[in-house]
């Protein structure tokens, strides 16, 4: 008999509108003893049926639905339907833009809470990050090596939300044989080279994508500040955009490293491009001080509040950022600002950086409003799922 999850009165409304999460505080009694990982069904306090998912003792998100049928079971068919459904979903995309890497499998927006699952080439990267997914590695590993028997799989379980699950940091060969690193993907015609064994997150920020294109237009004969940069693609996108100089700006060495190639690998002149090793806050307003002065400012800094405690310094440091970009943009110039928090809400950052604009003095109009590529879903069910958050914005 299946263990059985009774949720207390009046705690079932969001999954009967699908919401996958069902919080430790939201059950009332256990039928069973569920192992860590292992599935069970959810029912309402008046006993009936709303859902099957994974069991997370040591978590606050104590079950994660993997589905809202109660005829669906789940097994090695469930993973095999729901990564060729999210492979489906992704076709025309792969098609449209040339690509060679996208995200596969996002989560709970496919379908499968705690899993991501990005292609780079002929390497498939995941990551693991509740106990769900992490009980159904092998059978996951199985699947994808039946799907894509071309391509090795290489684990990235290494973030620290897989502590909140009771689970330890993972990285490896899950199969197959890893080609030297970094394998390089294309997108939109441009080639970048990606380390998955030590680059960010699986490797490489794909989200931007979409935005990367957009910063494109504004570029050609104009001075271009990429602040964060990574490896460079904005970069890249500026460069093939005709932009007149470029300054690369990143604390990490290897990364700047990395953008050197990609520029390289491209065919890329880069006598106009500046690589410089530096903390952008200080950098920033060293240039303010020096006033020196361009066209076109991208600003796509690392997630500022892991959790609702840092929301408000998070939105300090976004204001404080933005405000000294405006300071430096000429007259009638384009800042280009992100915030990857999942936290900072949409309406919140617009209004950050309208008080950005405020204490630095300057008019500003909002131009554009950007997100996540599309290969990154949100699902309906799932707003969560909305976490990249963009501005494109005139100064003068």
């Amino acid at each position: 008999m299946a263990i059985r999850i009774k949720l207390r009165p009046k705690r079932e409304k969001s999954l009967e509108r699908k919401h996958p999460w069902v919080f430790a505080s939201g059950i009332h009694n256990i039928k069973g003893k569920p192992q860590a990982g292992e599935t069970v069904d959810v029912v309402a306090h008046d006993g009936h049926w709303l859902g099957r998912g994974a069991w997370s003792p040591e978590s606050q998100i104590q079950v994660r639905v993997w589905t809202f049928d109660k005829e669906e079971q789940i097994d090695k068919d469930f993973f095999v339907r729901r990564i060729q459904r999210a492979q489906l979903g992704r076709d025309a995309l792969i098609e449209e833009q040339g690509l060679t890497g996208y995200r596969l499998i996002a989560a709970e927006s496919d379908g499968l809470p705690g899993i991501t699952i990005d292609k780079y080439a002929n390497v498939l990267v995941c990551q693991l990050l509740s106990t769900g997914a992490d009980y159904w590695r092998d059978t996951l590993v199985e699947v994808l090596a039946e799907l894509y028997p071309d391509c090795a799989i290489y684990e990235r379980s290494d973030v620290d939300s897989r502590k909140k699950e009771g689970l330890k940091p993972v990285t490896g060969l899950l199969h197959g044989e890893l080609p030297v690193m970094p394998v390089v993907i294309e997108e939109n015609g441009i080639k970048i080279s990606v380390d998955v064994t030590k680059g960010h997150k699986t490797g490489f920020y794909l989200d931007q994508r979409d935005n990367r294109a957009i910063a494109a237009r504004f570029v050609k004969n104009k001075s271009v500040l990429n602040c964060f940069c990574y490896t460079g693609t904005f970069g890249l996108y500026a460069a093939k955009g005709g932009a007149a100089s470029i300054e690369n700006v990143d604390v990490s060495k290897l990364a700047l490293d990395t953008a050197r190639l990609n520029m390289e690998i491209n065919g890329f002149n880069d006598d106009h491009v500046n690589y410089h090793e530096a903390d952008v806050f200080k950098l920033l307003r060293q240039y303010r001080d020096e006033g020196k002065t361009f066209d076109v400012i991208v600003l796509d800094p690392p997630k500022f509040a892991d959790n609702k405690a840092q929301l408000n310094g998070a939105c300090r440091g976004y204001k404080d950022i933005n405000m000294i970009a405006m300071q430096l943009l000429n007259p009638g110039g384009t800042l280009l600002t992100f915030s990857c928090s999942g936290l900072m809400a949409a309406d919140l950052f617009q209004k950050v950086v309208a008080d950005a604009a405020l204490d630095a003095k300057r008019d500003v109009q909002f131009i554009d409003r950007l997100s996540q590529a599309s290969d990154h879903p949100i699902g309906s069910a799932f707003p969560e799922g909305f976490y990249l958050k963009g501005l494109v914005a005139r100064v003068f």
